[in-house]
């Protein structure tokens, strides 16, 4: 529960037993009438207090839920961008592996033109 509502039950209580309490001094009433007041009082005090708890109470099970329905948003967005980052990295890879393989391809025929040419001019020279 949140400080600002237990704090406004706490008011409720604090309040409600002040009033009481200040409705036995001044009340001009013989002593059962002032038990049967102060037994309606409680009675009514204590239904306030009821309805106030169920009220946090579903206040706090709609955070709840709220939350949760939030987090579990963000979890699956999250997945999803994962995965697209996953298939970009995957992507990036593969097309690295074959520039390195073209690359390695050129290479290898660069070199083997370098052969033939010096070996072409070795023969010329003899």
């Amino acid at each position: 529960m949140s400080t600002r509502g237990s704090d406004f039950i706490k008011g409720v209580l604090v309040g409600g037993l002040v009033g009481a309490a200040l409705g036995i001094l001044f009340a001009p009433k013989s002593g059962k009438e002032t038990r049967e007041d102060l037994a309606g009082m409680a009675d009514e005090f204590l239904a306030r207090a009821k309805d106030e708890y169920e009220v946090a109470l579903e206040k706090s099970r709609r955070t709840y839920e709220t939350a949760v329905k939030r987090l579990k948003e963000l979890e699956r967005s999250a997945k999803e961008r994962a995965g697209d980052v996953e298939e970009t990295v995957d992507e990036l890879a593969e097309k690295s592996r074959d520039g390195l393989e073209e690359g390695k391809g050129r290479l290898k025929k660069a070199f083997e033109a370098g052969v033939a040419a010096f070996k072409e001019d070795k023969e010329k020279t003899v």
